[in-house]
């Protein structure tokens, strides 16, 4: 069997098995949650509602179900590719996943490139001059922000940029009021911008610090040793020695990153009030929306297992040792 296709069987494999964990243990902590659905998605109107009208919204969304039959139910819709309808938008659940995720993509992407970029870029010249003025500089900047919660970093960006200085807009991803026919590609850059930075820079801590720590372990290697000991500088050991062997760590990192990000993203989105696929899992989990929320989990599942599959295929790339190994019989 060619080596791609067992790589593509096992990754296929893996995520299957990691969808019905997710759907089960999903399931049943929602079913386990406090708030009734009921009184969720009828909201300040209970009053109103009489207990006929009660009991047929809940046949309407087969909340009269006990939970097991409901997963069931969910479970076979799912197995048919329909994620059910939304209790607050009354929509199918992948269309609202689909337009809130293209608002997200932007935002996500942003962050996840800058992040990675500039933390690999810190982490290197940090870890190439271990204790100088720059390495303690870097280290400062990734303690505090490690340490950081994301929502109290756009809480100070917002009121230093958007309040203050009034550079960047307080919310959203469009000014208020326009059209979606009149809203520019500088309008959404415009409100982007600051969440994204966000993002990035809280994202920065952990791939500046790991790739530091990586690199010195690098260069306090015996075979750096025997470099410097026929003539090479710091700056040819990082260069041919040290760019490719802290890669690795760094994107098997960064394929992490994207959980973080994702859970960073439902904060971020939040302080801006940003339409995004965060602030759509906030409402859902407030207003027990089971079909939206699950629909949610199971995407963020998907593109996180995704982000991980990349990162795999991008070793072969990265090191050629392991495209030998695996064409190997």
């Amino acid at each position: 069997m060619p080596e791609w296709m067992s790589f593509a069987g096992r990754k296929l494999l893996r995520l299957i098995t990691l969808l019905v964990a997710v759907a089960i243990f999903s399931y049943t902590l929602i079913s386990l949650s406090p708030i009734d659905p009921v009184d969720a998605y009828i909201g300040a109107d209970m009053l109103l509602i009489s207990p006929e009208q009660r009991a047929q919204i809940a046949a309407r969304w087969g909340l009269d179900q006990p939970p097991l039959a409901r997963f069931i139910a969910w479970a076979r819709e799912l197995a048919g590719g329909n994620f059910g309808t939304s209790l607050i938008f009354n929509r199918p659940v992948l269309e609202i996943i689909g337009e809130r995720f293209i608002a997200s993509l932007g935002l996500m992407a942003t962050a996840w490139l800058v992040s990675g970029l500039l933390g690999y870029a810190l982490g290197i010249l940090a870890g190439a001059r271990p204790g100088s003025l720059l390495d303690r500089a870097v280290r400062l900047y990734a303690y505090i922000l490690a340490s950081s919660p994301s929502f109290w970093v756009a809480l100070l960006l917002l009121m230093a940029f958007s309040v203050g200085l009034r550079w960047t807009p307080i919310c959203c991803a469009s000014p208020p009021g326009l059209l979606p026919e009149e809203v520019t590609l500088a309008h959404r850059l415009h409100h982007l911008i600051l969440p994204a930075i966000t993002l990035s820079i809280v994202g920065v801590a952990n791939m500046a610090l790991h790739t530091r720590q990586k690199l010195i372990e690098v260069l306090e290697s015996d075979y750096a040793l025997f470099a410097r000991a026929q003539g090479a500088t710091t700056r040819d050991l990082v260069r041919h020695h040290g760019l490719r062997n802290v890669a690795l760590p760094a994107i098997t990192l960064q394929g992490a990153s994207l959980s973080e990000l994702f859970g960073g993203a439902v904060l971020v989105e939040q302080v801006f009030t940003y339409p995004g696929l965060g602030e759509a899992t906030v409402q859902a989990a407030l207003r027990s929306d089971v079909p939206l929320l699950l629909g949610i989990v199971f995407f963020s599942a998907i593109f996180v297992f995704a982000g991980n599959t990349l990162a795999d295929l991008a070793y072969r790339l990265v090191d050629p040792r392991i495209r030998i190994g695996a064409a190997t019989p």
